[in-house]
């Protein structure tokens, strides 16, 4: 299998929907994102054990605890690792989080480990790994913080 810089573009591509999809609250959009299940290790934010989870409740999960929220997730320093139809890529986030209503923010610092497969043309992933480095503000205002 040829590996082009067409690739690499759909990646990050990928990535770049992912984040965009939260802040939209385009749901069908971050669910086009995955295959049809994924591993997700969040443990450095919710204090849960690494999942097997369905894409669509994976979204449905992210619908309900965002709901209240404004979000801007900001990505970048991509670091893109190809092997035939499996592809690792390891970010940088800033994930602001802004209630509105009781005047609160809750900011994470994140790297994450995107884990993706290729099916047809198309790059999916298939597992995600957040590592926080620094949260600030009120976490009680994200249902999924610790």
């Amino acid at each position: 299998m040829d590996i082009t810089i067409n690739d690499e573009i759909k990646i990050q591509q990928v990535i770049h929907r992912f984040a965009n999809a939260f802040d939209l609250k385009d749901w069908p959009g971050l669910e086009s994102c995955f295959t049809a299940k994924i591993r997700t290790d969040y443990s450095d934010l919710r204090g849960t054990a690494p999942e097997m989870i369905e894409a669509k409740r994976y979204v449905a999960s992210r619908q309900e605890t965002l709901k209240d929220l404004k979000t801007h997730h900001l990505c970048g320093n991509h670091e893109i690792e190809i092997n035939g139809k499996n592809a690792s890529c390891k970010t940088s986030m800033i994930i602001y989080r802004l209630d509105e209503a009781k005047h609160e923010q809750f900011t994470t610092h994140a790297y994450y480990i995107f884990d993706l497969e290729k099916i047809d043309s198309a790059w999916k992933i298939n597992g995600i790994t957040q590592k926080v480095f620094w949260n600030e503000g009120n976490p009680s205002i994200h249902k999924g913080a610790k």
